[in-house]
Formats: C-alpha cells, sequence, structure tokens
C-alpha cells in the first residue's frame, strides 16, 4: 500500500513539473535584451518592454560595481506573469512555498535554472521586484556576497524605479529604515557585529537588514575619501567562487589595515544622526519659514526635494519662498510643479492668484482666484470674492 501511495505522489509530482514545463514553452513570449533574457505571459511587447528595462536597471548597478561584463557567462533570465494563479502555482512549485510579487531563484549549482519571477502590475510587486532584481544582478556575478553588502544595497536599489514612457530610470534615495535605525540608540549592532555577521554569529532580521542599509548608505554618501574608497576595494576582492563567509573575510582584509574602527564607529553614529528624512527636513523647513529664516528654510526644503523630487510639498514651500523674495516667476514654475505631484488644487491656485497680482498679471490673477473659490467654495470663496476688486 505504502509503495503504491509513494508512486502515486512521484507521478504527481512528475505531471506537475510536466504541466509547468508546458507553461514554460508555451504560455511566454521572449525576448532578449543586452544582458537579460525575458520571458512574458502577458505577450512580445510586454517581453521587449520589460528586457528594456532590465538593461537600465543593469546599467546603474554596474556603474556603481564596474563588474567585467564577460564575467557573465549567460543572459539573466526574468519570467514575468499576469495572471497570479500561474505565477502563485510557479513559485510554489519551484520553492514549496509562496512569495508574494516577485522572487528570485537562485541555485548555486545550476545557475542556468537561475531565475527572477514576478507578478506583472501587482502591488507587492511593486514593493519587493526593485529588491529581487538588484540581488539577481550582484548574484550573477559574485554567488555569495557578503550578506550585509547584499542586503544594504539590495535596500538602496528598492527606489530604483524606471518610466517606460522616457525609457529611463528613476532613482529617490531609500530612507524608509533610518527611523527604526535611529531608534535603536546604544543597542544599536555595532559595525563590526555587521560585517562579521557571515563569520561570527548572525545578526536576526530586522536587525541585520536596516543595519546594513544603514552601514552602505553611510559608505555610498560619506564625505571621506577612505571610506568610499574601501567599499569600491570591496567590490573589486569579491569572489565568485567562495562562501559568504569567504567573501566576508576577503572583504574585512582589504579594509582593515587601511580603516580605523573607532574613527569609521565615530563617523558612523554621526552620519546616521544627522541625516534626516523627508518628513523631518519638510517639517523643519516649515519651523524655519514660521521664523522667517528664509534661507535656512530653502536650504531644508531643496533637501527635501532632493530626495523626493516628485513630492508636492517642497516645491510648495519653495514657491512661497520666491513670492516672499519677489521672484514671482520662479515662484510659479513651483506653484506649477506642485500642481502636477498632486497637492491641493484650491490652495495652489490661491497661491498662483496672488503670485500672478504682485507680479502686475491682473487678468492671470483673476482666473487662478477664481479656480481656488470654485474648487474650495467654503475655504476661498469669501476670499476671492474680497481680493477680486482689485484685479478688475
Amino acid at each position: 500500500m505504502n509503495k503504491k501511495l509513494g508512486l502515486a505522489l512521484v507521478l504527481v509530482l512528475l505531471g506537475t513539473m510536466a504541466l509547468v514545463a508546458q507553461t514554460e514553452e508555451k504560455s511566454f513570449a521572449e525576448a532578449s535584451g543586452t544582458y537579460y533574457k525575458v520571458y512574458a505571459e502577458q505577450g512580445q511587447e510586454a517581453a521587449l518592454a520589460l528586457a528594456k528595462e532590465m538593461d537600465a536597471r543593469f546599467a546603474v548597478y554596474n556603474r556603481l560595481f564596474r563588474f567585467p561584463q564577460g564575467r557573465l557567462s549567460q543572459p539573466l533570465v526574468v519570467r514575468s506573469f499576469v495572471t497570479k494563479d500561474a505565477y502563485d502555482t510557479y513559485v510554489s512549485t519551484k520553492l514549496g512555498t509562496m512569495r508574494n510579487g516577485a522572487v528570485y531563484l537562485h541555485y548555486n549549482n545550476r545557475p542556468e535554472l537561475n531565475e527572477l519571477v514576478l507578478l506583472e502590475n501587482s502591488e507587492e510587486a511593486k514593493k519587493v521586484f526593485p529588491h529581487q532584481a538588484f540581488i539577481q544582478f550582484l548574484r550573477a556575478f559574485v554567488p555569495n556576497p557578503p550578506t550585509w553588502l547584499q542586503e544594504g544595497l539590495a535596500i538602496y536599489f528598492t527606489t530604483l524605479g524606471y518610466d517606460r514612457n522616457k525609457g529611463e530610470a528613476t532613482y529617490e534615495e531609500n530612507l524608509s529604515w533610518l527611523e527604526m535605525v535611529k531608534s535603536w540608540g546604544t543597542s544599536a549592532p555595532t559595525l563590526e557585529a555587521v560585517v562579521l555577521s557571515d563569520i561570527q554569529n548572525p545578526l536576526p532580521s530586522p536587525q541585520i537588514q536596516g543595519a546594513s542599509w544603514a552601514l552602505v548608505s553611510f559608505l555610498l554618501n560619506t564625505d571621506n575619501e577612505e571610506y568610499r574608497r574601501s567599499l569600491y576595494e570591496i567590490f573589486m576582492v569579491l569572489s565568485p567562487t567562495e562562501t559568504r563567509e569567504g567573501n566576508s573575510k576577503l572583504a574585512l582584509e582589504r579594509i582593515l589595515p587601511w580603516v580605523q574602527i573607532d574613527e569609521i564607529t565615530k563617523d558612523y553614529q554621526n552620519y546616521i544622526g544627522d541625516r534626516k528624512t523627508f518628513n523631518e527636513l519638510v517639517d523643519a523647513g516649515r519651523q524655519a519659514y514660521s521664523a522667517k529664516d528664509l534661507a535656512k528654510a530653502e536650504v531644508l526644503f531643496l533637501s527635501a526635494m532632493n530626495l523626493q523630487p516628485n513630492h508636492f510639498a517642497p516645491h510648495y514651500y519653495l514657491g512661497l519662498l520666491s513670492y516672499e523674495q519677489k521672484k514671482y516667476d520662479m515662484a510659479e514654475n513651483y506653484y506649477r510643479s506642485a500642481l502636477l505631484y498632486g497637492a491641493d488644487e484650491a490652495l495652489v491656485n490661491y497661491a498662483l492668484g496672488l503670485n500672478a497680482g504682485a507680479a502686475g498679471r491682473k487678468a492671470d490673477a483673476v482666473q487662478y482666484l477664481e479656480k481656488a473659490a470654485a474648487a474650495a467654495p467654503d475655504r476661498y470663496k469669501a476670499k476671492v470674492q474680497e481680493l477680486l476688486p482689485r484685479f478688475k
């Protein structure tokens, strides 16, 4: 009876594998980019678009690493689903478990099976696909990188996006871990604990992720040339044949003779303490603006805009600052950008109206103010009725 049951299970497994193989062969359009081979359930056009996107991501990654492209023995494979059931079946058959959105499948002894699998246009994929895409890139060159380097850079590149209309990569710095890392205070893992995680005691999650991101962010953004150089030299010595422990030791051997642990630890702690999130920068900018410290407010809002160029808040407040300084053309440009990025229509049109009036453009002032009153009569109708006679 047990033999029959075992045989039945084998037959079921073989049938499932055959079904997956048929899915691979029949349901996917294929397209090749410079570095990738893409299989897309949605069709040829989707496969070509994704191949182009992946090549753009590869170019961004390799501007940092500068890996010799000749080290790639085969194209990187990406398999894109649009049907959730098909995605779930494929992933669970490969892994024996579910993974939402996207997952990189890596086989140390069978690199020809490595592939990045994603469920296109899903909310989960938007969150995890960039993370997994970077891991695929890194492990194509270094199958077993130090954990802190893999996790830190994967988080760093989680906010790497792609504008398919423009055909170019986009990036906003990922500071989602900053508040958590700051909250650790003196209980935060030491730098030694982070870089030795593969050699001695592994750090638990989420400490390894947060601390790895913080270390990578520090090394990439520091003004200290020696620290940055140490990171780049780590990239150079990583071996495609070493274990994670072996590559961690290679990294340490490369940097320890050139870095004083006490000094870099102090600089790292100062860096984390001084970093501000987007919300912190905007709040500090508002406070400076309220205190009439316009120069400080401008620096803070520009820093916020540098972190999130497509958020309306810095543009709106920089418009206010420009208006205060009688730079009316500049103020209008900032206000228009704020509208483009989703600012309150009534609020910004009211500001545009005041700005146009101050610039002597009475007809434009009337038009903007009437838009503000129409968009939010409860807030602006009375104000606008009081102002309009000045511009008519």
